[in-house]
């Protein structure tokens, strides 16, 4: 079972992310982590323009040409022989499942020979998938034993965004009366998150964040310089006060129970209201068609899903930027503390070259297929950013 040759006619992949730098603020408390930077280019001014004769033909522009074949060291060119035809026959049965799956259509290869017709229809798919699913990362043609196969893998982009709600503005939202309708539904949607949803909260300890706050408590400690009354000081104990108190309402299981009836009593008078009554609706329509999927269903160690590779020893190590660390409850997005914490995160994350994201593999084998998808977590991840701006 562990014996699987990847790249046999080779593999057709999106383009990956580099390295992660500096994070930087974008739209209020999510933060865009930049991409490696853009090659630099000389400056264009004093060089002269050159450019073909007007009487040259463009009648090279027209034409379309074929993808190049790309042969690995896997590949296998067997014409007229048995294996290229079992090989054949299982690509396409493999093919055949996967574009049903999928709802696209096949390239008519039959003019072509094997190994080519093989290559083309895989770019084809790839290149269909890419324009029509928007999770699409990647095709494979596999060998495993002596059955060849398609494997495709969808993954969830974050964009590299780091998805931080705070509590402390919904803590004084609670305490205004006037907003104390939308606090609370607010505070419904905090509870699935928190609850069903599994999304972390920095007050507890083992998550990711507690660690973060728990580092700057120390530096204050060790830092003679800082007095009892210092600003960064007292935003600490306020984020672990409020934290503390906070996590006790949102962990109030009568705010699931009575979910419903707080939507459907609500009655909004102006757009703040309105935004609020929309990631509610949104929230509980999520709630009752997934009521018990966790945000890291399909998360996977070092983003390694194969199944060669789904055992891990102790000795093994993260070697990405796992989703717990990007996606969690916390104090507040300003202050003296919320940009050491940043700092903090900064340092760290640019020692990881990738992020964990959902990622599902499909095998088209010819066995039916699970009927998985990533809808869960497109929803999720747009309640997730609208509360994150209303609460900003």
């Amino acid at each position: 079972m562990n014996n699987v040759k990847r790249n046999y006619f080779g593999k057709i992949k999106t383009i990956r992310r580099q390295r992660t730098k500096k994070t930087v603020s974008t739209v209020k408390s999510i933060f865009r982590m930049d991409e490696a930077g853009k090659r630099q280019f000389r400056d264009s001014a004093g060089q002269t323009a050159v450019s073909s004769d007007s009487t040259s033909s463009n009648g090279f522009l027209k034409i379309r040409f074929l993808p190049k074949m790309m042969i690995s060291e896997n590949t296998e060119v067997c014409e007229n022989s048995k294996n290229a035809k079992k090989t054949e026959r299982d690509f396409f049965k493999s093919l055949n499942q996967l574009t049903k799956h999928y709802n696209i259509d096949q390239l008519p290869v039959g003019n072509f020979k094997y190994p080519y017709n093989i290559a083309l229809s895989i770019w084809h798919t790839a290149k269909m998938l890419r324009e029509n699913k928007p999770h699409f990362n990647s095709l494979q043609l596999v060998q495993d034993n002596d059955e060849r196969y398609l494997i495709s893998e969808e993954r969830y982009n974050t964009s590299t965004t780091l998805f931080y709600i705070p509590v402390i503005p919904l803590y004084h939202l609670l305490k205004n009366k006037t907003r104390k309708k939308s606090a609370q539904l607010l505070l419904s949607v905090c509870s699935y998150l928190y609850k069903n949803a599994d999304i972390p909260y920095y007050r507890q300890q083992g998550s990711y964040l507690y660690w973060n706050y728990e580092m700057l408590s120390d530096w204050l400690s060790d830092d003679e310089e800082i007095d009892e009354n210092h600003i960064i000081r007292k935003e600490l104990l306020q984020a672990e006060m409020i934290g503390d108190y906070m996590e006790q309402k949102i962990s109030n299981d009568k705010n699931l129970e009575i979910f419903m009836e707080r939507i459907n009593t609500f009655k909004p008078t102006d757009d703040f209201d309105r935004k609020c009554f929309q990631i509610a609706k949104s929230t509980f329509e999520l709630y009752s068609d997934y009521p018990n999927e966790s945000i890291f269903r399909n998360a996977h160690f070092n983003n390694l899903s194969m199944k060669e590779t789904i055992y891990v020893s102790e000795d093994d190590e993260e070697k990405v930027i796992t989703m717990d660390k990007y996606i969690s409850f916390f104090a507040n997005d300003y202050g003296s503390v919320y940009q050491n914490l940043v700092d903090g995160i900064n340092n760290e994350f640019n020692e990881y070259a990738e992020l964990q994201e959902p990622v599902i593999i499909k095998t088209f084998n010819g066995k039916s297929l699970d009927n998985v998808n990533l809808d869960f977590e497109d929803r999720l991840f747009r309640i997730v950013t609208d509360l994150i701006n209303i609460l900003g």
